[in-house]
Protein backbone atom coordinates (compact mmCIF):
# COMPACT_ATOMS: atom_id res chain seq x y z
CA UNK A 1 0.00 0.00 0.00
CA UNK A 2 0.98 3.90 -0.62
CA UNK A 3 -0.53 6.69 0.64
CA UNK A 4 -1.98 9.41 -1.84
CA UNK A 5 -0.44 12.62 -1.25
CA UNK A 6 -2.79 15.69 -1.35
CA UNK A 7 -2.51 19.36 -1.52
CA UNK A 8 -1.49 19.28 2.45
CA UNK A 9 1.47 16.83 1.83
CA UNK A 10 2.57 19.03 -0.98
CA UNK A 11 3.03 22.09 0.96
CA UNK A 12 4.98 20.09 3.60
CA UNK A 13 7.27 19.22 1.15
CA UNK A 14 7.31 22.65 -0.05
CA UNK A 15 8.66 23.74 3.29
CA UNK A 16 10.93 20.97 4.15
CA UNK A 17 12.62 22.17 0.68
CA UNK A 18 12.73 25.36 1.77
CA UNK A 19 14.38 24.80 5.14
CA UNK A 20 16.79 23.24 3.30
CA UNK A 21 18.09 26.30 1.11
CA UNK A 22 21.71 25.73 2.17
CA UNK A 23 22.13 22.91 -0.67
CA UNK A 24 22.26 25.62 -2.92
CA UNK A 25 24.98 27.25 -1.77
CA UNK A 26 27.34 23.78 -0.99
CA UNK A 27 30.28 23.18 -3.28
CA UNK A 28 30.26 20.83 -6.04
CA UNK A 29 32.33 18.34 -4.50
CA UNK A 30 30.00 18.02 -0.96
CA UNK A 31 27.62 17.21 -3.90
CA UNK A 32 29.34 14.88 -5.54
CA UNK A 33 30.98 12.73 -2.80
CA UNK A 34 26.97 12.55 -1.34
CA UNK A 35 25.99 11.43 -4.70
CA UNK A 36 28.50 8.89 -4.59
CA UNK A 37 27.98 7.39 -0.94
CA UNK A 38 24.04 7.21 -2.42
CA UNK A 39 25.43 5.28 -5.53
CA UNK A 40 27.86 3.02 -3.31
CA UNK A 41 24.35 2.21 -1.26
CA UNK A 42 22.33 1.52 -4.02
CA UNK A 43 24.81 -1.26 -4.88
CA UNK A 44 25.38 -2.58 -1.87
CA UNK A 45 21.72 -3.48 -2.09
CA UNK A 46 20.97 -4.14 -5.44
CA UNK A 47 19.82 -7.08 -5.91
CA UNK A 48 16.95 -6.31 -3.10
CA UNK A 49 16.00 -3.31 -5.16
CA UNK A 50 16.04 -5.90 -8.58
CA UNK A 51 13.84 -8.08 -6.88
CA UNK A 52 11.30 -5.95 -5.77
CA UNK A 53 11.23 -4.14 -9.40
CA UNK A 54 10.51 -7.64 -10.91
CA UNK A 55 7.71 -8.03 -8.14
CA UNK A 56 5.75 -4.79 -8.64
CA UNK A 57 5.99 -4.55 -12.43
CA UNK A 58 5.87 -8.34 -13.01
CA UNK A 59 8.73 -8.40 -15.41
CA UNK A 60 12.23 -9.54 -15.34
CA UNK A 61 14.34 -6.68 -15.77
CA UNK A 62 15.07 -5.22 -12.32
CA UNK A 63 18.48 -6.00 -12.65
CA UNK A 64 19.24 -4.29 -15.57
CA UNK A 65 17.26 -0.89 -14.28
CA UNK A 66 19.12 -0.81 -10.85
CA UNK A 67 22.26 -1.64 -12.74
CA UNK A 68 21.34 2.08 -15.29
CA UNK A 69 20.32 3.80 -11.98
CA UNK A 70 23.94 2.91 -10.04
CA UNK A 71 25.66 3.97 -12.95
CA UNK A 72 23.44 7.73 -13.70
CA UNK A 73 23.87 8.32 -9.43
CA UNK A 74 27.59 7.83 -10.59
CA UNK A 75 27.97 10.27 -13.34
CA UNK A 76 25.61 12.72 -12.57
CA UNK A 77 27.96 12.64 -9.16
CA UNK A 78 31.08 12.94 -11.62
CA UNK A 79 29.31 16.02 -12.84
CA UNK A 80 28.14 18.16 -9.92
CA UNK A 81 31.70 19.46 -9.78
CA UNK A 82 32.44 20.36 -13.24
CA UNK A 83 29.56 22.62 -14.51
CA UNK A 84 30.64 25.77 -12.23
CA UNK A 85 30.89 28.51 -14.86
CA UNK A 86 32.58 30.32 -17.52
CA UNK A 87 34.74 33.16 -17.73
CA UNK A 88 33.51 35.07 -21.06
CA UNK A 89 35.75 38.24 -22.80
CA UNK A 90 34.12 41.50 -22.57
CA UNK A 91 33.92 44.48 -25.33
CA UNK A 92 36.26 46.11 -22.90
CA UNK A 93 39.71 45.27 -21.10
CA UNK A 94 38.32 42.34 -18.49
CA UNK A 95 36.56 39.60 -18.49
CA UNK A 96 32.69 38.65 -17.61
CA UNK A 97 32.06 35.54 -15.25
CA UNK A 98 29.11 33.61 -15.69
CA UNK A 99 28.20 31.37 -12.34
CA UNK A 100 25.41 29.18 -12.91
CA UNK A 101 23.37 29.08 -9.84
CA UNK A 102 20.37 26.26 -8.81
CA UNK A 103 16.75 27.01 -10.07
CA UNK A 104 15.56 26.03 -6.31
CA UNK A 105 12.71 23.97 -5.75
CA UNK A 106 11.96 21.53 -8.66
CA UNK A 107 8.32 19.48 -8.46
CA UNK A 108 8.97 16.87 -10.84
CA UNK A 109 6.02 14.11 -11.97
CA UNK A 110 8.53 10.57 -12.56
CA UNK A 111 7.71 8.40 -15.21
CA UNK A 112 5.43 5.96 -14.78
CA UNK A 113 7.31 3.21 -16.64
CA UNK A 114 11.36 2.11 -14.94
CA UNK A 115 9.99 3.57 -11.64
CA UNK A 116 13.20 3.54 -10.13
CA UNK A 117 15.38 4.49 -12.91
CA UNK A 118 12.89 7.15 -13.98
CA UNK A 119 13.11 9.26 -10.28
CA UNK A 120 16.49 8.62 -10.26
CA UNK A 121 17.33 10.27 -13.55
CA UNK A 122 15.48 13.28 -12.96
CA UNK A 123 16.30 13.39 -8.96
CA UNK A 124 20.10 13.41 -9.58
CA UNK A 125 20.40 16.50 -12.24
CA UNK A 126 18.36 18.52 -10.17
CA UNK A 127 20.45 17.65 -6.88
CA UNK A 128 23.73 17.25 -8.74
CA UNK A 129 23.23 21.09 -9.39
CA UNK A 130 22.02 22.14 -6.01
CA UNK A 131 18.38 22.07 -6.27
CA UNK A 132 16.04 20.58 -4.28
CA UNK A 133 13.13 18.18 -5.73
CA UNK A 134 9.97 17.32 -4.84
CA UNK A 135 8.89 13.99 -6.65
CA UNK A 136 5.68 12.56 -7.28
CA UNK A 137 6.82 8.79 -7.87
CA UNK A 138 5.58 6.48 -10.34
CA UNK A 139 1.62 6.29 -10.68
CA UNK A 140 1.28 2.82 -10.82
CA UNK A 141 4.98 1.47 -9.21
CA UNK A 142 5.16 3.92 -5.99
CA UNK A 143 6.87 1.32 -4.06
CA UNK A 144 10.24 1.23 -5.69
CA UNK A 145 10.66 5.19 -4.46
CA UNK A 146 9.35 4.79 -1.05
CA UNK A 147 11.83 1.68 -1.08
CA UNK A 148 14.57 4.29 -1.75
CA UNK A 149 14.00 6.70 0.75
CA UNK A 150 16.22 4.57 2.96
CA UNK A 151 19.21 4.51 0.57
CA UNK A 152 18.57 8.63 1.08
CA UNK A 153 18.63 8.54 4.58
CA UNK A 154 21.15 6.55 4.98
CA UNK A 155 23.72 8.44 2.54
CA UNK A 156 24.02 11.59 4.18
CA UNK A 157 21.32 13.84 2.10
CA UNK A 158 20.30 16.55 3.93
CA UNK A 159 16.75 16.84 5.20
CA UNK A 160 14.64 18.46 2.62
CA UNK A 161 16.83 18.21 -0.46
CA UNK A 162 14.61 15.32 -1.73
CA UNK A 163 11.33 14.75 -0.99
CA UNK A 164 8.97 12.33 -2.57
CA UNK A 165 5.59 11.82 -2.76
CA UNK A 166 3.22 9.28 -3.83
CA UNK A 167 -0.73 9.56 -5.77
CA UNK A 168 -2.42 10.43 -8.70
CA UNK A 169 -0.12 12.39 -10.90
CA UNK A 170 -3.32 14.24 -12.37
CA UNK A 171 -4.39 15.47 -9.26
CA UNK A 172 -0.98 17.01 -7.85
CA UNK A 173 0.39 18.30 -11.32
CA UNK A 174 -2.22 21.82 -10.69
CA UNK A 175 -1.26 22.21 -7.15
CA UNK A 176 2.12 21.80 -8.08
CA UNK A 177 2.13 23.87 -10.76
CA UNK A 178 0.46 26.76 -9.03
CA UNK A 179 2.49 26.18 -5.89
CA UNK A 180 3.86 30.39 -5.35
CA UNK A 181 7.19 28.20 -3.47
CA UNK A 182 7.97 25.44 -6.39
CA UNK A 183 10.38 27.42 -9.06
CA UNK A 184 9.73 25.54 -12.13
CA UNK A 185 7.71 21.66 -12.98
CA UNK A 186 9.36 19.31 -15.02
CA UNK A 187 6.40 16.54 -16.67
CA UNK A 188 7.69 13.00 -17.01
CA UNK A 189 4.20 11.62 -16.48
CA UNK A 190 2.66 9.10 -19.19
CA UNK A 191 -0.90 11.62 -18.47
CA UNK A 192 -0.88 14.17 -20.62
CA UNK A 193 -0.28 17.10 -18.37
CA UNK A 194 1.75 19.65 -19.80
CA UNK A 195 -1.24 21.89 -20.86
CA UNK A 196 -1.88 21.97 -17.39
CA UNK A 197 0.95 22.87 -15.86
CA UNK A 198 2.01 25.67 -18.26
CA UNK A 199 -1.83 26.84 -17.78
CA UNK A 200 -1.24 26.62 -13.67
CA UNK A 201 2.15 27.96 -14.12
Amino acid sequence: HASLANRKDVRNAVEAANSARGWGRTTGHLRAQIMFYMAENLSARASEFARRIDDLTGSKGGAKEVEASIRRLFTYAAWADKYDGQVHNVPIRGVALAMKEPVGTIGVLCPDEAPLLGLISVMAPAMAMGNRSLLVASDPYPLAATDFVQILETSDVPAGVVNILTGDHAELAPTLASHLDIDAVWSFSSAPLSAEIEKRS
